[in-house]
């Protein structure tokens, strides 16, 4: 069952603990093994992989690289239904994720002083789909989409392999759909560390993206932080959702869209804030009876011990409660949902209304799904295009340009102690008032 509070009954320090997310493996420990990890794979390259890969994943692998054959084979394990329902999500995903592409900019901030801003894609990147208790095609879509989208040249994917030895047909069937075309059978901070620095077969890329479990996380901000690694897209930790809802919401609805993300894994937060007592009974409820018929119900029991209920006094409060804990996914099961939109500051993504699950975002609205956990959206975004370019500034003067905006530079230099700044501009001027050729 979900617990039930009253937030007005409860002090500062007592609402923080309710909404804690679930601890974390040590930290410390975690980095520990991804360390080794990556230092063991940067020494010993593919063999440390195979050695990895039959630690953890319990296969013994011959060949990393997905080949032809493999994917052929992919394809005709999905039936027609499954392979309509993908390209509809490429569709939309496509469709919104194309409104995003920045544009050039190029003006005149002082007449004789030209400046662009020009954009560029990554040149190569990394795209990392777990496998864990479930295949994720989706996060195929939501990361090969948008680095197909921003042009970037270089685009490879690794994802664990099945017990069989090979990827998992979803993942291959959606990684050709996107244009996809090298994956490799590797998981984990290995995979990571073979993405961030090389191996004899995986090819070393600039930027990594995509969800994992603690220790890939763990291996992404590591590698991160080593200039000779590769960055990474965002901070992300088990999944989670809060619903908002008043007393014109639907009990049932609100206890599907709890358990939707509570099925997870165990470490995975569904969190009720509502006006209603009334209501936060009735999804109780109701989340223990959907539950018990429910596959992953043994993974539910444990993320649902984390789950709460809470209840204010009025919808500006629960929205107050929303903004403190920054949800990654944030449901509005309330009257006039839009009305309140503008009062949300922090949230990955933001579902409107009754009619409004979360799985729609995760598989086929068109929004992205990778997106800040574990507090993070109150300082990050959501992956969109412009994760998979960068800008670079251009500015182009003119003599006369030089002129007329040199003497501030020179200006500025000096108030900072810097001399040698004002010489590279002072001696360009010199040569301007003297009138001899350059």
């Amino acid at each position: 069952m979900i617990r039930i509070f009253d937030w007005k009954a409860l002090s500062e320090s007592e609402r923080r603990g309710v909404l804690k997310r679930p601890a974390q493996e040590s930290r410390s420990e975690i980095n520990s093994v991804a360390q080794e990890v990556i230092d063991t794979v940067r020494s010993s390259s593919d063999a440390a992989l195979r050695d990895f890969t039959e630690r953890f994943d319990k296969v013994t692998l011959g060949e990393l690289t997905v080949s032809k054959a493999e994917f052929a084979a992919a394809r005709t394990t999905l039936t027609a239904e499954q392979r309509v329902a993908l390209e509809r999500a490429i569709e939309n995903v496509q469709r919104f994720h194309v409104a995003q592409l920045p544009q050039a900019i190029s003006l005149e901030t002082t007449p004789g002083v030209h400046c662009e801003r020009l954009i560029r894609p990554i040149s190569a990147v990394g795209l990392y789909v777990p496998a864990g208790s479930a295949p994720l095609p989706s996060a195929v879509i939501m990361l090969a989409v948008p680095a197909r989208i921003a042009g970037c040249p270089q685009r490879v994917l690794c994802t664990p392999p099945t017990r069989d030895g090979k990827a998992h047909p979803a993942v291959l069937v959606a990684a050709q759909m996107c244009g996809i075309g090298t994956v490799f059978k590797v998981g984990g901070a290995q995979a990571i560390a073979a993405l961030a620095y090389g191996t004899e077969t995986i090819p070393k890329v600039d930027k990594i993206f995509g969800p994992g479990n603690a220790w890939v996380t763990a291996a992404k901000q590591l590698v991160a932080a080593d200039p000779a690694g590769a960055a990474c897209d965002l901070p992300a930790g088990p999944s989670e959702v809060m619903v908002v809802a008043d007393e014109s919401a639907r009990a049932d609805f609100v206890a599907a869209d709890l358990l939707a993300q509570a099925e997870h894994d165990t470490q995975a937060q569904a969190i009720l804030v509502t006006t209603s007592p009334q209501l936060a009974q009735a999804v109780s409820d109701e989340v223990h009876r959907q539950s018990q018929s429910l596959s992953r119900r043994s993974i539910l029991e444990k993320s649902l011990a984390a789950s709460r209920c809470i209840v204010v006094p009025d919808v500006e409060s629960a929205l107050g409660v929303a903004n403190q804990y920054a949800a990654e996914h944030l449901i509005l099961e309330i009257r006039e949902p839009r009305r309140w939109l503008s009062r949300i500051q922090n949230a990955g993504s933001v579902f409107l209304g009754a009619w409004s699950p979360e799985p729609m975002g995760d598989y086929c609205s068109g929004t992205n799904h990778v997106l800040p956990t574990y507090g993070y959206a109150r300082a990050y975004s959501g992956l969109s295009v412009l994760d998979f370019v960068k800008s670079m500034t251009v500015q182009e003067l003119s003599p006369g340009g030089l002129r007329a905006l040199g003497p501030v530079a020179v200006e500025l230099a000096r108030l900072e102690g810097l001399d040698a700044h004002a010489s590279a501009v002072t001696r360009r001027l010199e040569v301007l008032e003297s009138g001899l050729p350059a």
